[in-house]
């Protein structure tokens, strides 16, 4: 089967990429030594992300994936417990690094498209037994990846943080797509993070940058969080090349995310019509559109569509996601339903003719 260039990616919006206007941004940088805290590109997008939040303090890191590493290592101690969901990234996408570099494990609980309540973490919590693991950390996803873009109320997490703080437990948001679920919802960024103890934003998904996320929290946290940074091999030296990016994408890409949502509900739209297709939510909250096959499996449609230049990833044997970005158009999502349609069309046994 020839392979076209792919002309349509729906794999990720980590599949962004920089816009001219925004590479301008990146090559006119200011720029210092980020470690010793001279970069003003990077200290001016770590004060504005922490006032976005509504935290003391903010630091710039490679990842998400780092930044959730570092929190957990700054708020657990080895033989320590996180109750996070069993669809979290947390627990199933980042190569066990709880476990691994902060000793701590996940009790995974059960949500519904990956929120949980107040309940199910009481639930979920540790009696005081000297014998078992001492629950320590609640993380929560916004917006949740797994649960199809699902975006967690205000109120939920009010009352999981009213909880944690019951308990002596701390909360820690992973907000991968955080700016979607503001868009989203017309929730403000500081609102969602105030009952959080820890918090950080990607830039490198809907936002558009080549690279980063960005943690905050308190002074002290923040201050850990550095000397996390430094044993992970996170400094970047005059990484305001980067930070441009970020501070270029928080004054043009946050609400432009609306027109992603948008394509996402044009996608449902227009999957809801195709026989074989079933859609895990028939309204996306967000940019993130599950649906399972019937007829042929993922992989084969996953491999006929990118035979066509349309990439679309397979996430089981049944299951799809795509996700909507800024470089796909509402036309570009058009023609990924025709393809998807033709493909299925072709797959299905032949109608019985009429005698």
């Amino acid at each position: 089967m020839t392979i076209a260039p792919i002309r349509i990616d729906l794999r990720s919006d980590t599949k962004s990429r920089p816009t001219e206007a925004m590479r301008r941004a990146m090559a006119a940088a200011e720029v210092g030594d980020e470690q010793s805290a001279e970069d003003p590109s990077v200290n001016a997008l770590c004060e504005r992300v922490a006032d976005l939040l509504g935290k003391e303090a903010a630091v710039f890191l490679p990842s998400g994936t780092m930044c959730n590493a570092i929190a957990v290592a700054v708020h657990c101690r080895p033989g320590d417990e996180i109750i996070a969901d069993v669809c979290s990234h947390l627990f199933n996408t980042e190569a066990a690094g709880s476990a691994a570099l902060a000793g701590a494990q996940i009790r995974p609980v059960q949500g519904h498209h990956g929120r949980f309540t107040a309940a199910d973490v009481r639930a979920a919590l540790r009696g005081p037994k000297k014998n078992a693991p001492r629950s320590r950390l609640i993380a929560v996803e916004q917006t949740v990846n797994r649960g199809g873009g699902a975006v967690w109320s205000l109120a939920a997490l009010q009352e999981i943080g009213e909880l944690a703080r019951r308990e002596c437990l701390a909360l820690h948001m992973d907000g991968a797509r955080l700016i979607n679920a503001v868009v989203a919802s017309g929730v403000a960024a500081s609102d969602f993070g105030a009952p959080c103890d820890s918090v950080w934003l990607d830039l490198s998904k809907g936002l558009g940058c080549p690279v980063g996320a960005v943690l905050a929290g308190s002074r002290e946290l923040i201050a850990e969080a550095w000397r996390w940074k430094h044993r992970l091999g996170g400094a970047m030296r005059q990484a305001g090349i980067l930070a441009a990016a970020g501070l270029f994408a928080l004054d043009h890409h946050v609400e432009r995310l609306a027109e992603d949502h948008a394509n996402a509900k044009l996608l449902a739209e227009g999957l809801r019509n195709v026989p074989g297709i079933a859609l895990d939510q028939p309204q996306p909250e967000t940019n993130l559109v599950f649906f399972d096959v019937a007829g042929m499996s993922a992989p084969e449609l996953s491999k006929h569509l990118r035979a066509e230049g349309i990439a679309i990833g397979a996430e089981s044997h049944t299951r799809l996601r795509a996700v909507t970005h800024l470089d796909v158009d509402s036309r570009g999502i058009a023609t990924a339903v025709s393809a998807i349609a033709r493909i299925m069309k072709s797959a299905a046994p032949p109608t019985p003719q009429d005698n």
